[in-house]
């Protein structure tokens, strides 16, 4: 006889977090004292990445990562990293606390390097890849690294800074060019993919790691100035770990089920990676938890809807996402219908605003599918709420409750908690949360306040703890999941000798949420044409920032009594050109 249907909800948020985190249970808490403030951790969360790499053994000759018809096994990827991690040990003198930077697009030794110089205590330094010569150079000499890992084509874009650079080494994969002049290569230290299951798997040394250990440095754009290296702990890093898979199980008891046990035989987990590694997304979320469940990540050389339709049909994945605009593209292929997709059960997204009705067109087409979206930060080491299954699809503006380990308050701007339902900056205080900027003391003190981490995102909660995005108290749009700064863009277009004043603000974009766009007040008697100025952009920084639209203005901008631009004003204007960038 059929069960019969159980009226959803059956629990509510509060019950479910009660019985979840409850003891015995896999999210069972307990309050430690981190940098001096009580703080609610995962009793159950690994100690550190060292313990999370050991796990690679286990997983034998499952394929790991699928790379454009290449297959890396588990077995091999361990050994591989464990050859590479001894070479920066002894070759390069990397010790525990040593800084270990990535700048490569998504390819498997992305993967390897991380690894290696995790498991050997290193702080690994994952830096954007998009980034031109000037800002690569400026993470890796900011953050005192003392080897840089790099691919052919970041290599090239450093060659003229290659004398400003202080590091012990730099190792270069897939670089077509020979000689590389001061750098290794890469198969220097491990050999060829094809031989790695020859490369011994020996333990490494113990560098005696603890959860609160500094782990890594993400870069992140600031409102003014340079890039701010966020500090990340390996506790911060295990945190999230743990938080990834609460909100599928959180939906599973409001729904009625049970449940399942963890089960080492079940069958393994499958999943595209589309965003890049060097984001908090695709390192904490995806890259780590797909490691230590023995999962399958395929890569792309680079993101293209229909060649993620055939991986998807090739690979038989599971899941994919990434930002809501990679999720459009995929549903509104021309191609979609031509491709087996019965596989996917889940389709995650986040990192920037995403359209309601996505919810509705995911369901359209991907019947069984679940979507879930989620909220987090650099600094929040990733997950800060996750909204999905049935929740997701009630509240489909909202990022969804905070996962249990977090706690949220929205203030006023004198820091002052504001009643439940209004608006306000949202604070973030909990395990997830960095130690703050490297080599930044005031920046540190300025973002977080005993703890509370202040996100500039302005937000209301409702009854149930659903955290709305309402706006960004910082100067910053988001295009396609990269965040992109305002003020950044403002200096490149300063520097032109014609420019006068200038605004940059968000032009709405269906599928990338936002696009750049600008306002500028030309110079009397100067002159510059709209691609001019772009031109000039596109040489100091990176081409992803370049607004769509310069709208030029012998007129002032509008300011306020005191002094501000009238950025809302601006953005009604530039409304006009919402969808012109690319999709």
């Amino acid at each position: 006889m059929a069960e019969t249907a159980k009226a959803w909800p059956v629990v509510s948020i509060a019950e479910a977090n009660r019985i979840l985190t409850a003891p015995g249970m896999p999210f069972e808490m307990e309050t430690v004292t981190i940098r001096g403030i009580p703080t609610r951790v995962y009793k159950n969360a690994p100690p550190h990445l060292r313990a999370i790499f050991e796990l690679g053994k286990a997983w034998g000759k499952r394929d790991f990562i699928v790379y454009e018809g290449e297959r890396l096994n588990f077995d091999d990827h361990y050994r591989a990293s464990v050859t590479l991690a001894r070479a920066l040990a002894d070759g390069f003198g990397v010790r525990k606390g040593d800084r270990v930077a990535i700048a490569m697009r998504n390819f498997p030794e992305w993967s390897i390097s991380f690894w290696a110089a995790a498991a050997i205590g290193a702080v690994v330094v994952p830096i954007n890849a998009w980034g031109t010569g000037p800002e690569l150079e400026y993470c890796i000499s900011d953050s005192g690294a003392k080897v840089v890992f790099v691919d052919g084509e970041r290599l090239e874009r450093l060659k003229p800074h290659l004398g400003e650079l202080k590091v012990a080494g730099i190792i270069a994969a897939r670089a077509s060019e020979q000689p590389l002049g001061d750098a290794h290569a890469f198969e220097a230290f491990v050999g060829q993919p094809e031989n790695y299951a020859k490369l011994s798997d020996a333990a490494l040394p113990d560098p005696d790691l603890h959860p609160d250990d500094d782990a890594t440095i993400f870069y992140t754009s600031g409102t003014t100035g340079k890039p701010k290296g966020a500090l990340g702990t390996h506790r911060n890093m295990m945190t999230n770990l743990v938080s990834t898979g609460y909100a599928t199980t959180r939906a599973m008891l409001r729904r009625g089920e049970t449940p399942p046990q963890p089960d080492p035989n079940a069958p393994q987990r499958s999943m595209l990676l589309s965003v890049p590694l060097f984001h908090a997304t695709g390192c904490h979320s995806i890259l780590v938890p797909m490691y230590a469940g023995g999962g399958k990540l395929v890569l792309m050389h680079k993101w293209n809807p229909e060649r993620a339709l055939e991986l998807i049909e090739q690979e038989r994945l599971q899941s994919f996402g990434g930002v809501p605009a990679m999720v459009w593209q995929v549903l509104e292929s021309p191609h979609f219908a031509e491709h087996d997709t019965s596989s996917v059960e889940s389709i995650g997204y986040g990192g920037a605003p995403s359209a309601p009705d996505l919810v509705a067109r995911i369901k359209q087409q991907f019947p069984k599918v679940q979507p879930g979206n989620g909220y987090g930060l650099t600094e929040t080491s990733s997950i800060t709420t996750q909204n999905s299954a049935e929740d997701y699809q009630n509240r489909p503006e909202s990022a969804g409750p905070c996962v249990p380990v977090v706690e949220l308050k929205v203030v006023d701007e004198n820091g002052k908690e504001v009643a439940p339902g209004q608006v306000g900056e949202l604070w973030i205080k909990g395990p997830n949360v960095v130690k703050g900027y490297w080599n930044k003391p005031e920046a540190t003190a300025a973002a977080i306040t005993d703890g509370w981490l202040h996100s500039g995102d302005l937000v209301r909660i409702d009854e149930e703890g659903f955290v709305f995005i309402l706006d960004r108290a910082k100067d910053m749009l988001i295009r396609g999941g990269e965040n992109i700064y305002c003020v950044e863009v403002e200096g490149a277009l300063y520097a032109h000798p014609a420019v006068m004043d200038a605004a940059v603000v968000a032009i709405p974009h269906k599928v990338l949420g936002e696009e750049v766009g600008a306002v500028v007040q030309i110079a009397p008697g100067k002159s510059v044409t709209e691609e001019e100025l772009k031109a000039h952009v596109r040489k100091l920084i990176a081409g992803f920032k370049v607004p769509v639209k310069i709208e030029l203005r012998s007129e002032p901008l509008p300011r306020n009594a005191n002094g501000k631009i009238l950025k809302t004003e601006l953005r009604n204007d530039m409304k006009k050109y919402a969808g012109l960038g690319a999709a």
